[in-house]
Parts: structure tokens; sequence; C-alpha cells
């Protein structure tokens, strides 16, 4: 059973926009935080937003504030991340994590539900 799907990454030039879309089994959507993680080739999943779905919550790592947007729509159980300004440090495979169990919550290892990535690719 797919539990997490992942859709809207592709290729923009820098200073454009991508909304990505992550889709859940409604048991997974009722789990507590849904966050996105990203990785570049040779690099580590890196944290990027994260957002907890009872109280629609939101955080962002540092790097990132202002520039990207995580939300939700609980009538989809999906939540998106808008991608605004884009930069070819951007590039990556961009994941989906859910059902956030020890650990923190840039932690990768503390989810148990993952998706199966999208790529998204940013050209200077």
């Amino acid at each position: 059973q797919v539990q997490l799907v992942e859709s809207g990454g592709g290729s923009v030039q820098a200073g454009g926009s991508l909304r990505l879309s992550c889709t859940a089994s409604a048991d997974t959507y009722a789990s507590n935080y849904m966050t996105w993680f990203r990785q570049a080739p040779g690099k580590e999943r890196e944290g990027v937003a994260s957002i907890y779905i009872r109280g629609s919550t939101t955080y962002y790592v540092d790097s990132l504030k202002g520039r990207f947007t995580i939300s939700q729509d609980d009538a989809k159980n999906t939540v998106y991340l808008q991608m605004n300004s884009l930069k070819p440090e951007d590039t990556a495979v961009y994941y989906c994590a859910a059902d956030k169990t020890y650990g923190g919550r840039w932690d990768a290892a503390a989810y148990r539900v993952w998706g199966q990535g999208t790529q998204v690719t940013v050209s200077s």
C-alpha cells in the first residue's frame, strides 16, 4: 500500500517557482508531522520544511525561510511545498516524510513513512 505520493517536480530556471505536492493515505496524514527533505547528489538528506498536521504549525530550516512555504489541505490529505526564487543549489530529489517517532524534526531517521521522491532541477 502506497502511503505517500509526491508530485510537482521538474526543471526550472533560476528565479523560477515550483510547487510540490505530497498526498498521503488517511492513516498517514493523521499522524503528527509531515516534513519535506531533500537530497542533492553526493550530499546527505537534509530537512527543508515541516508541518504539524493537527495544529498547522510550520517549521523551516533557517537557510530557506522566506523562499519556501509549506501548507496543508486536509480535504485532500495533501501537504504542499511552494518554492520561490529557486537557485541552482536547490537542485535535489525532494522527499516527503511522515509519522515521526523519536528524534528531532530534521532527523530523517525519525520518520517511518517516506515517499518515492521527486526531482527538482534548477538551471542557471
